[in-house]
């Protein structure tokens, strides 16, 4: 489990938390907790999403356009990335996400 706790610990902590805020409030804190996260993540992955169109902007200035279409696959392939019935754009995104997955790239 996360920070060494055992589910002996975890019990205890979820009794005190009962105790202290009530059979009504614990609901309401997990409830807004789970929304917390939920915003959090669907924040962070706008993010990438936005990582990712500068990456492949960056590219075209820098001449990303002239990599030619059997390069990319050579790429795709090497990162175990689907090929099919995607376009060269979509190619250069799943390439740079792969990628940064394996720390290739910041």
């Amino acid at each position: 489990m996360p920070l060494g706790l055992g589910t002996p610990e975890v019990l205890i902590i979820l009794a005190i938390a009962l105790l202290i805020l009530g059979p009504t409030k614990l609901p309401q804190l997990a409830r807004a907790l789970g929304q917390s996260l939920r915003e959090f993540k669907k924040a962070s992955s706008g993010l990438l999403d936005e990582e990712e169109k500068k990456a492949v902007a960056s590219m075209k200035e820098k001449g990303g356009s002239e990599v030619d279409r059997e390069t990319l696959e050579k790429i795709a392939a090497k990162l175990e990335i689907e090929q099919e019935g995607k376009t060269e754009e979509e190619l250069v995104k799943e390439i740079v996400k792969k990628a940064r997955e394996k720390g290739l790239v910041k």
